[in-house]
């Protein structure tokens, strides 16, 4: 029993390690398995600060590489640490952990389904309010401003619910397939 939780524990890892890694392959804007990673963390790792400390540290890890390899002309690591941006992708991270913790009873392809849109409409409204903001002399901080933000927005909002569905549906079905052929992941 010891064997097939450390095996459980192990197989979610190395999932959430595998899918922050894909951060690092060009892609569309917000098509990442950021969300998808919290909210399979939140599920499976039954230990709730294994469910919160994995998939930070994987998306911490990911920011770094992103930073050092891909935005490193744009940003520097500190920078980027204290932008309220960084905070609002974390805090809603969080909150996606979660969720996940909510539905952990019930995984079924319409649950996860429908916590992964409810994670990307988080992500999309804490994040770009978060945007609104911190930026003062592009939107203006009443109503209208805010209201522009969020329309500027959307199309980053529709690819990232299409990423997390996409994400959701392979860590999940991976899982899932994992689980028919060792039973005892099941428990």
């Amino acid at each position: 029993m010891k064997n097939s939780s450390s095996q459980k524990l192990l197989f979610v890892i190395i999932a959430i390690l595998v899918a922050a890694i894909t951060r690092l392959i060009p892609h569309l804007p917000n098509f990442t398995p950021v969300a998808a990673m919290a909210l399979f963390g939140g599920v499976y790792l039954k230990d709730k600060k294994f469910a919160f400390i994995v998939p930070l540290i994987a998306l911490f890890l990911s920011d770094i590489l992103t930073v050092l390899l891909i935005n490193y002309k744009y940003t520097t690591l500190s920078a980027f640490f204290t932008s309220y941006s960084a905070l609002s992708v974390y805090i809603s991270f969080v909150l996606v952990v979660v969720l996940g913790m909510f539905i952990q009873n019930n995984v079924k392809v319409g649950s996860v389904a429908i916590a992964s849109l409810i994670s990307s409409t988080l992500f999309f409204l804490i994040t770009n309010f978060a945007v609104f903001a911190a930026s003062p002399l592009i939107y203006s901080q009443d109503l209208s401003g805010l209201i522009a933000c969020y329309s500027f927005a959307l199309p980053f909002y529709g690819y990232g619910i299409m990423g997390d569905l996409l994400y959701s549906a392979i860590l999940f079905g991976a899982f899932y397939l994992m689980q028919q052929r060792a039973p005892a992941l099941v428990k």
